[in-house]
């Protein structure tokens, strides 16, 4: 077999062709490193944003107060919240009388003005419900909170539906009379649930409901 003398400049082509070759493969391997590295911290600077939150979003949200189910400051009581522990004459004011019956309130009506008036939301929630009752008339129900829903009785007009979001304060409605208590005239009756049962809503304004 004839052995193939290589001249220097071959020998020395060949040996930076290796040479580049080397270097490209250096080169690769860094450079999948770098993006592996940099897919890997924005991986995990996204979950941890998403784990925080942005400064704009509090981790724990203070909650809401209670407001009141209008904003008519001419709007008063018309009939109060049917209070067992409560003097013979409160609960005699807070007592409906409708077809010779008398059915306790299970919240307060609100009204004593002239015209209808803008109900607002007392908290922001979901609305669970809507509905027209013959006595009650147009019936907006909120779920709140886990424990809180809210009750908005004898509306006249209706702005929300079924599985609204609604923010506290949104107008929901407009006040409205009901054939359950005609004497009281354009009215709201709000009520709140807490767990299940009936309390004061008098009792309950300007408290933060993750205290209720």
């Amino acid at each position: 077999m004839k052995k193939i003398k290589l001249k220097k400049p071959a020998l020395y082509g060949i040996y930076a062709g290796v040479f580049a070759l080397l270097l490209a493969a250096l080169y690769y391997v860094d450079f999948s490193n770098s993006n592996l590295y940099k897919d890997k911290e924005d991986e995990d600077f996204q979950y941890v944003s998403r784990l925080f939150g942005s400064e704009d979003v509090p981790v724990v949200s203070a909650g809401s107060n209670v407001m009141r189910p209008y904003t008519d400051s001419n709007v008063k009581v018309v009939q109060g919240f049917y209070n067992y522990k409560g003097t013979e004459k409160e609960q005699e004011n807070s007592i409906i009388n409708y077809d010779q019956t008398y059915i306790q309130n299970n919240g307060v009506a609100y009204g004593g003005i002239e015209g209808d008036f803008d109900v607002i939301s007392s908290l922001a929630g979901t609305v669970t419900s809507v509905k027209e009752d013959k006595l009650l008339g147009n019936i907006v129900e909120i779920q709140n909170s886990d424990k809180v829903v809210t009750v908005y009785q004898s509306l006249s007009q209706v702005n929300v539906k079924q599985n609204d979001k609604v923010n506290q304060g949104d107008v929901i409605g407009k006040s409205g009379q009901s054939n359950m208590n005609k004497d009281l005239g354009s009215h709201v009756v709000f009520e709140i649930k807490v767990s299940g049962s009936y309390v004061n809503p008098e009792e309950y304004y300007d408290k933060n409901i993750n205290e209720i």
